[in-house]
């Protein structure tokens, strides 16, 4: 499969700090790569690397086939990039803030003013093309800002956290968007910390901690590696500490957590650990509400591999 973004040994140290440690991946043609990673894994050093806004210690970075560099204009002009933070003009409404940043990169009039209004339809803005930012909602904004870094057409988008602080229905109109945009021919590099989101529209995910790749593949392939069998619900009012330690106890239980009177078994393997569960439950006549038993989530996954652990 021909590669978009090759990153090979790339290593980016600050004074005692390794941000980014001997990495290596690649990024396909025509797929939506999730770039995941907790706070401080290096996610962020990377990406700014990969765009040269980032000098590094030592490695290489190819896009297009190419060696990127801070001069390699003919390839930036490919790329697109949704930084987290909007970054728009106060005093240009919807449609001069597109045509700004589109002018960037197409200056023939004809072909922008195509470009512009094809960014706006993708992102469903029409009915607010001559609004002001301040008169957006935060979700409307939101999409001006994807609009403005996607509308000269790059074969290359990164967008960073797209949807963070937005409803469900803007986020669901963003999704599609990017969906759609991933149809039509881009690459996408996406990061975000909603695990559904992952789920929903990334092709393959690729997860960093400490500057290193600790896994890859696709949502299923990540969840075979983190070995997680099943995850089993209950709602129970008031469960006694002793029966809490007593389940924990048996043969295929990894972790158990009660809190708000649900109470979350993770199994490590076993086909018939609901059946077990209720038996106890019946045994010790502890009454429960609900009980249901789910394969996890890729949330799940990204716990077991990076630890739960508060980070900065």
């Amino acid at each position: 499969m021909e590669n978009v973004i090759e990153v090979k040994g790339l290593t980016k140290e600050y004074k005692n700090l390794k941000a980014v440690d001997n990495l290596s991946f690649e990024v396909h043609i025509g797929e939506i790569l999730g770039l995941l990673g907790p706070n401080g894994s290096g996610k962020s050093t990377t990406i700014n690397c990969i765009l040269s806004l980032l000098k590094f210690s030592s490695g290489s970075i190819k896009i297009f086939g190419k060696e990127m560099s801070p001069n390699a204009y003919d390839i930036k002009r490919e790329i697109g990039v949704v930084f987290q933070d909007v970054a728009v003009f106060e005093e240009l409404n919807v449609y001069d803030n597109i045509d700004y940043f589109c002018g960037l990169y197409v200056k023939d009039k004809e072909t922008r003013k195509k470009y512009v209004n094809e960014a706006i339809d993708l992102v469903k803005l029409d009915d607010f093309r001559k609004f002001y930012p301040k008169q957006l909602s935060g979700g409307l904004l939101r999409r001006l800002n994807i609009a403005c870094g996607i509308a000269h057409k790059p074969k290359l988008i990164f967008l960073d956290e797209p949807t963070v602080a937005v409803d469900p229905q803007s986020r669901n109109n963003i999704l599609d968007g990017i969906k759609m945009l991933r149809d039509n021919g881009a690459t996408i590099v996406y990061t975000t910390h909603y695990m559904e989101e992952v789920e929903i529209i990334c092709d393959r995910v690729i997860i960093i901690d400490k500057g290193k790749v600790i896994a890859s593949g696709t949502n299923d392939k990540l969840k075979e590696l983190a070995n997680i069998e099943e995850k089993i619900s209950v709602e129970v009012i008031n469960l006694d500490k002793k029966y809490i330690d007593k389940i924990k106890s048996f043969e295929n239980v990894d972790d158990v957590e009660y809190n708000n009177n649900v109470l979350v078994i993770t199994y490590k393997k076993g086909k018939n650990n609901i059946v077990e569960l209720m038996e106890y439950l019946k045994k010790e006549n502890i009454v429960y509400n609900k009980i249901y038993s789910e394969r996890p989530t890729l949330n799940d996954v990204f716990l077991e591999l990076t630890g739960k652990e508060l980070r900065d």
